[in-house]
């Protein structure tokens, strides 16, 4: 008889990686795996008052070995807060002949049997779990990865924004232990159809659907939209169905009058036109940041001309072979032609027609493009990057209209957050203005997520009151997950502090407030004056002295949106690729305005020109950053702040007014300073009686903040050196850790800094 497999009882934590959020994923320390003989993606029995199961994973070198790292909807499943006990075991892999899932009727309406079985493939469900539609990012078969990633950009357009946070219920299972979701699964709706063993819904022939996913339709407009079941092609044919009304449309009312105008004059009153002898053009670009609502206002416009929409997604249409992808354009061009007043939504039209690649694919959709809008049929692009559109696209006979989508401010987002909330119960305690002066940078698409991140938080707190209620704590819970998508890229770990946590520094602080905080915060006082505000901060000092946790500190601030680069990460050995990058940044800049960007060590990304031997690549990157902090573009509500601790290698021209016109020293720290920073450092560190930090912060000449902090950190293990089990940090220890740790300021840097400094005062 087999051994029983062993199990652990470990203390649940609510804190999920990003890309495990909902998808079933737990995660354990290493040493925690080999105990239980666990191997990364291996299925997990957990057992809290509710059993369920997951698929293991891996946590961090700093995680715990008492810990399960798990997300709000896995300790749902379990019936547990976090901080709760959860016993772990191994399971065996079983995999599921049939799952029944119910959810909103409008879900299951959209969303096909065989999306949902991609969106389930790879978990291990449970009979009473709740299931998101979020896949699984780590799938061993690329082609499974294929269809999977093509599911999730399906689930996005028929289910719309809802479809992150949409939650399900596993009604039926066979077998009923906990069992694997693969591709032989049975999946359907309690009240609906099943996919098939290995294939579709339907015939058993209707796999080669999924298969048309991937490599393209064969031919005719049966295949001219994606397949993924009937329920996907209708709401993909006719999208103005499910289209939202204008009002529904903050912030969007003048850019739909504007797109009225033209659509209903080139439907319904062609007579006039002809009259006039002229006719109109209906091929229209609409710009603006992802997520703003750019095809939601075509489709709502759509509906109030009593047009219809047929939506096309032109990455996946690019990803196609030539042929494929031409058939798919004309396809659906006909369709279109076909259908009296229609319009053609092609999405994130850059990837069909690159600004710096004119492809074979490129070519037939401007062919396609032109004989469409000269037939008088609607097209309507969108992007999120105007300047990587093909300039030929804007060509009188192509897309003559342009209509920009601008990145919501305060006022707007508090608006939006009306309409999203009209049908959510509030508590008394939530304060809808705090929140959207807290979502800087979040446009439609991310005030959507948030809401319904903090409806999901309330419900899973809430799951047997009769009148639950959305608090102000789920908005702010919600807040640490939902990111603003113009910021998906920002590498800044932002931490739980202010410039009230940084000790000493008062000039310096009163300086930052002054140069980064205040334009942020208060663009309308400056405009109310007539000036400008301070356009970049450059600070400089000696290396670990603090220039990274103040901008750190400054960010906690939560008023702005932060983009952190390192000067030579930007830098690349292809020609014309490094301005590219700077240019790229400050478009994220201005799309995530207010927005603070962050240099650090900006002389190896702006040297002073004319002296490297790179063959004027730095040259060219210090004229691209030149031209974005003061040129033709406006950079409004966007802040520099670089660092470096050699300015003099900074070229001159980036140091004057309107670019990084105020240069902030950062010292070496004092004696007090020092004692400051010891406390801090020393927050949780259980330090004995003995220790007299104050004193200590006073003897370390030559200390900067960070040899300080590494101080505190090698006590601690001089203490652990000497036992395990040790519970303090005498003063012992310290003298151990002081005997090990070494100043690591460069005296002549720190007075030559100093000059420097005294120089420019002196000016």
């Amino acid at each position: 008889m087999a051994a029983p497999a062993p199990d652990l009882t470990l203390v649940a934590s609510l804190r999920p990686a990003a890309l495990d959020g909902r998808r079933g994923v737990v995660r354990l320390h290493p040493e925690v795996l080999t105990a239980l003989a666990l191997r990364p993606g291996d299925p997990v029995r957990l057992a809290g008052r509710r059993v369920t199961a997951g698929i293991v994973a891996p946590a961090g070198p700093a995680a715990s070995t008492a810990l399960l790292y798990a997300d709000d909807l896995l300790l749902g499943n379990l019936g547990v807060r976090d901080g709760g006990q959860v016993t772990v075991s191994r399971a065996p892999v079983v995999p599921a002949r049939r799952v029944t899932l119910t959810g909103p009727v409008q879900v299951a309406a959209a969303v096909s049997p065989e999306m949902l079985r991609l969106a389930l493939l790879g978990k291990v469900v449970t009979v009473g779990d709740d299931v998101s539609l979020l896949p699984q990012d780590v799938l061993p078969d690329a082609s499974v990865r294929a269809l999977v990633a093509a599911a999730r950009h399906r689930l996005s357009s028929t289910v719309g924004y809802a479809w992150t946070s949409t939650l399900l219920t596993v009604v039926a299972a066979e077998p009923g232990v906990a069992a694997l979701v693969t591709m032989d699964t049975v999946v359907g709706w309690e009240h609906g159809p099943a996919t098939r063993a290995g294939g579709s819904a339907g015939p058993a022939h209707a796999g080669a659907d999924a298969h048309a996913a991937a490599n393209g339709p064969a031919a005719g407009p049966d295949t001219a939209t994606w397949a993924a079941g009937s329920a996907g092609r209708a709401a993909d044919a006719d999208a103005s169905d499910a289209a939202p009304a204008v009002d529904e449309l903050p912030g969007l009312r003048a850019q739909a009058d504007e797109l009225t105008e033209l659509l209903d004059l080139g439907f319904h009153h062609r007579e006039v036109l002809g009259r006039l002898g002229t006719t109109v053009s209906l091929g229209v670009l609409i710009a603006g940041p992802a997520g703003s609502g750019k095809s939601a206002l075509v489709r709502a416009v759509a509906a109030r001309v009593g047009a219809r929409v047929r939506p096309l997604w032109a990455p996946e249409l690019a990803a196609l072979a030539n042929d494929a992808a031409a058939r798919r354009l004309r396809a659906a061009a006909d369709e279109v032609r076909a259908a009296g007043p229609a319009v053609l939504l092609v999405t994130d039209v850059e990837a069909l027609a690159p600004a710096d690649d004119a492809g074979p694919v490129a070519t037939v959709f401007r062919q396609v493009l032109a004989e469409t809008v000269g037939a008088g049929v609607a097209v309507v692009c969108t992007t999120s990057r105007p300047e990587a559109v093909d300039p030929g696209l804007r060509a009188p006979d192509l897309l003559s209209l342009r209509i920009t989508v601008p990145l919501p401010d305060q006022a707007l987002r508090r608006e939006q957050l009306t309409v999203l909330t009209r049908q959510v119960p509030l508590a008394e305690d939530v304060r809808l203005d705090e929140v959207a002066g807290r979502t800087p940078g979040f446009v439609a698409a991310d005030l959507a997520a948030l809401v319904r991140e903090a409806g999901v938080r309330a419900a899973l707190r809430q799951k047997t009151a009769d009148a639950p209620t959305v608090a102000m704590a789920d908005f702010t819970a919600a807040l640490e997950v939902v990111r603003p998508t113009t910021m998906a890229a920002s590498t800044l770990e932002l931490a739980d502090v202010t410039l009230d946590d940084v000790g000493d520094m008062v000039e310096v602080k009163e300086q930052l407030t002054e140069s980064v905080l205040w334009p942020l915060t208060y663009p309308d006082t400056f405009a109310r004056l007539g000036v400008q505000p301070p356009r970049g901060v450059l600070l400089y000092g000696p290396p670990g002295c603090g220039k990274t946790f103040l901008v750190t500190a400054l960010a906690g601030s939560g008023r702005a949106n932060v983009l952190s680069v390192k000067g030579a990460e930007l830098l690349s050995k292809w020609v014309g690729e490094s301005e590219r990058a700077v240019r790229e940044l400050f478009r994220r800049a201005r799309e995530a305005a207010p927005t603070l960007v962050f240099l650090d060590e900006v002389d190896a990304l702006a040297p002073v020109r004319g002296q490297a031997s790179d063959g004027g690549t730095t040259d060219r990157v210090v004229a691209a950053l030149l031209t974005e902090l003061d040129g033709v573009e406006s950079l409004r509500n966007v802040v520099v702040v670089g660092a470096t601790n050699r300015p003099d290698l900074v070229d001159p021209a980036l140091l004057r007014p309107g670019r990084l016109e105020r240069l902030v020293y950062v010292p070496p720290p004092d004696g007090d300073a020092r004692a400051e920073i010891l406390r801090a450092a020393a927050r949780h560190v259980p330090f004995a009686d003995d220790v007299d930090l104050a004193a200590l912060g006073g003897g370390l000449d030559g200390f900067s903040a960070a040899d300080c902090a590494a101080l505190v950190r090698e006590a601690a293990l001089a203490a652990m050196r000497e036992s395990l089990t040790a519970s303090t940090v005498t003063a012992g220890h310290v003298e151990t850790a002081r005997q090990r740790v070494r100043p690591s300021l460069d005296p002549a840097q720190v007075a030559w800094l100093a000059a420097y400094a005294q120089a420019r005062d002196a000016r």
